[in-house]
């Protein structure tokens, strides 16, 4: 009975350490994307596809109470989970919304910066998306795609344009999408964690 309560102990304390590192690289990320995209306090982002929240409230630390955080997700049982954990940390800075699979759902020039972290290869409807994205950015705000190339051994995403190549996309096709919608590339870098790439465009 002991050895099962060591065990079970053992397995809580490794649980709260994974969580930890988990925060703390989304935290580590999110300094990293804000250097790049030029935050500060005030500044109004987007997290498109936010998932369970991590990365969002990482960015809300960086913005500060002066600033504001859309989280977008299209998942209700997700989204419900997000409201849920905004309401706790008593968050009035934190805005969810939920998303189309054709249209964010932010309101027109409400953003300096908007970010998508793993997200934009799963777009089944990426030209009408990225007007969105376009649309929601005020003039001379940032976006940062943050994906990686096609992976061998990842199941595909249904219902996304053949041109993806796999699981993943290709640099250059998140670049020749979103510069149709009208943004410029700024800034391309090459490494970024779990072996991605982060392509950092301009509203003109």
């Amino acid at each position: 009975m002991k050895k099962k309560k060591l065990l079970m102990l053992g397995l809580v304390c490794a649980a709260a350490v994974f969580a930890a590192q988990v925060r703390g690289d989304a935290v580590g990320e999110i300094k990293r994307l804000a250097e790049l995209m030029g935050w500060k306090a005030g500044t109004v982002v987007a997290d498109i596809g936010a998932g369970d929240g991590k990365y969002t409230f990482a960015a809300v630390e960086r913005v500060g109470v002066k600033g504001k955080v859309f989280a977008t997700e299209i998942d209700g049982k997700k989204l419900g989970e997000l409201r849920e954990e905004v309401a706790r940390r008593k968050l009035g800075n934190v805005v969810v919304v939920e998303s189309k699979e054709a249209d964010t759902n932010l309101p027109a020039g409400c953003c300096d910066a908007i970010f998508l972290r793993h997200v934009y290869h799963h777009l089944t409807k990426p030209a009408e998306f990225d007007a969105g994205l376009a649309r929601s950015l005020k003039s001379g705000g940032r976006l940062a795609i943050i994906d990686f190339p096609p992976r061998a051994g990842l199941e595909p995403v249904e219902g996304v344009p053949s041109n993806r190549g796999g699981h993943g996309i290709p640099e250059k096709i998140v670049i020749e999408e979103l510069k149709a919608a009208g943004l410029r590339v700024e800034k391309v870098v090459e490494h970024w964690p779990e072996d991605s790439y982060c392509v950092l465009l301009v509203k003109k």
